[in-house]
């Protein structure tokens, strides 16, 4: 149970750090945030904890192609920030983000690559 508590507080750390930092800088805030701080932590957790290699590294690949529907968000939410505000413009983003990701599982799932 203490591993648990520790890897908690250590992941809420990374993820106060990155806020902490986009309040000082919104350069460097966007930077630490594109860090893939989460996934590194969850390799290592995986690692630790003695998954088999294969688990870490299917984790990785699949991180990787999950990454990629989510990049449109980060161009429209910006655009829709000062016309409709916080909330709406987030919730569009998710609907959005959700249809990237159907389109873009349905196109790789051609290549062989399944997501869902």
């Amino acid at each position: 149970m203490a591993w648990v508590v520790t890897k908690y507080l250590i992941t809420a750390a990374v993820v106060v750090l990155v806020s902490e930092f986009a309040k000082r800088s919104d350069k460097l805030g966007a930077l630490v945030a594109a860090l893939p701080l989460v996934t590194l932590l969850t390799l290592i957790w995986l690692h630790v904890e003695k998954q088999p290699p294969a688990r870490v590294a299917n984790h990785a690949w699949y991180t990787f192609w999950y990454v990629v529907p989510t990049l449109p968000m980060f161009l429209v939410f910006p655009a829709l920030l000062e016309s409709l505000g916080f909330w709406p413009a987030l919730g569009v983003c998710v609907v959005l983000t959700v249809v990237c990701f159907v389109v873009f599982a349905a196109l790789v799932k051609r290549l062989g690559i399944t997501l869902m």
